[in-house]
């Protein structure tokens, strides 16, 4: 295939993925836009295949099936509950990847002898150092989020300045990479520091933060990427990293301003410590009492109200009750209330993992409002039903100048007529931090499984129509 035809193809690709992230921005949209991209990545695919620098159709296949394969199984067995786990491990291999290509193109350049030029020495440290950190940092978010090792804040006394030196380092070693690309002494230097911050960078990083660093993994996994489009001389590449590195920053951006928290913040910030304090230097155990309720008393209250706005969290997720309050939904506006869906920016343990859940269950997305929009409607509401949230819903983040989330904006739960709670136990979210909201005199708490709880809130309502 000509060069002109695969450029043209490239072009193409990278309008059909402006286009499908463009119909990302609203749930309404989102399938299609997830079409639109789909089919532009595979254009760009295609058209690097028909390259004449592409000989080696066996190894492409075999990757193709291999890769595909393991794709499949993951993608089928993959619980809801677990996507944040999924997006870090991919975000996480997409940077390995990256590092990969550039490391193998560094070291084709030394087998030969023959040391790059112009911008392609930069690109490949820029590559691989990216890669690495994404590669490493993403396991770390894997192991917090799987609970395999712990999901606080790890510190230690001197932390930021061992990763100050440890950056100076890296960066003086990239330096020398650029200035002789074929002594692979600093090259080495550079995978190695870049190995070691990602986990540097991420432990500190716990609790509420998490989401952000998501968002900001996926980033770097595209710039990594764009970096490794340079090396290869690939402008489908270049685009298309660039598109996911730009988008993951501004979606990174959105996060920290709901938090109301700087970028910096949430990286140094060791927020998960900072809670450790906190709950250590506290007044002692909490001798506040919360209402018990069931079901069946809730669904008194709810007979007689005209207005509620549902509050999901990740406990919604890990019960897979998504399905039950969608019907709980439909019976309520059966009996003429009126029922909205109330989305903190980070609610759940992934950006947007609450409206991914309430589409899965065909909420209509009408209904799913954001927090600025629906935050002045909780006055004139008659029932709050939060369900399994946590520390989106906590008001100690307006006025507890000593809690840890303390000016986070919030969902204004608390100023609704009447709050039930669906929870496990009176246990801390993931923040750590306990919610005073709880003990509030409109605030009903229901213990229980939140499916299960749900489904008999559901039944309740119809017995007593």
């Amino acid at each position: 295939m000509s060069d002109q035809i695969v450029q043209f193809a490239y072009l193409a690709s990278a309008i059909l993925l402006i286009l499908g992230m463009r119909n990302l921005a609203s749930p309404k949209t989102a399938p299609r836009g997830n079409w639109i991209a789909a089919t532009g990545l595979l254009i760009a695919v295609v058209a690097t295949l028909l390259m004449n620098e592409v000989v080696s159709f066996g190894l492409i296949i075999a990757g193709i099936v291999v890769g595909g394969a393991i794709g499949a199984v993951l993608a089928t067995r993959i619980q809801m509950t677990a996507m944040p786990q999924m997006v870090a491990l991919l975000n996480g291999f997409g940077g390995g990847a990256s590092a990969l290509v550039a490391s193998a193109e560094l070291l084709e350049y030394s087998r030969l002898g023959v040391a790059p030029e112009g911008i392609v020495p930069i690109a490949i440290v820029i590559g691989v150092l990216i890669g690495a950190v994404t590669f490493t940092g993403s396991l770390v978010a894997f192991g917090k989020l799987q609970e395999l090792i712990t999901g606080a804040a790890v510190v230690y006394p001197g932390q930021q300045i061992v990763n100050g030196a440890l950056a100076l380092l890296t960066l003086g070693l990239s330096v020398a990479v650029v200035v002789d690309p074929l002594a692979l002494g600093p090259y080495w230097g550079v995978v190695g520091l870049g190995l070691l911050l990602g986990v540097l960078l991420v432990i500190p990083i716990g609790g509420a933060d998490m989401p952000v660093v998501i968002s900001l993994l996926n980033s770097y996994s595209g710039l990594a990427a764009s970096a490794t489009g340079f090396v290869l001389g690939n402008a489908g590449l270049v685009i298309s990293g660039t598109l996911v590195g730009a988008s993951g920053i501004i979606l990174t951006k959105i996060m920290c301003d709901a938090m109301n928290r700087s970028l910096g913040n949430v990286l140094f910030g060791a927020f998960g410590a900072v809670d450790e304090t906190a709950a250590s230097s506290g007044a002692g155990p909490d001798t506040r009492t919360a209402k018990g309720y069931t079901p069946e008393d809730a669904a008194v209250i709810f007979s007689n109200a005209r207005s509620c706005i549902v509050v999901p969290g990740y406990g919604m997720a890990v019960a897979q009750a998504q399905h039950a309050v969608r019907e709980l939904s439909d019976i309520l506006a059966e009996h003429d209330i009126t029922v909205k869906f109330a989305i903190h920016p980070v609610a759940g343990r992934m950006p947007g993992h609450m409206n991914v859940l309430l589409a899965e269950a065909d909420v209509p997305y009408e209904n799913l409002i954001e927090m600025d929009e629906i935050n002045p409607e909780f006055p004139e509401t008659d029932v709050a039903l939060v369900i399994g949230a946590n520390d989106v819903v906590n008001p100690d983040a307006r006025t507890e100048k000593s809690s840890p989330i303390f000016g986070m904006p919030i969902l204004d739960v608390d100023r609704a007529q009447h709050v039930f709670v669906i929870k496990r136990s009176m246990n801390p979210g993931f923040a750590g931090v306990q919610n005073p909201l709880f003990f509030n005199d409109n605030t009903m708490m229901i213990f229980g499984d939140a499916k299960g709880t749900v489904l008999k809130l559901v039944e309740s309502i119809r017995d007593l129509a």
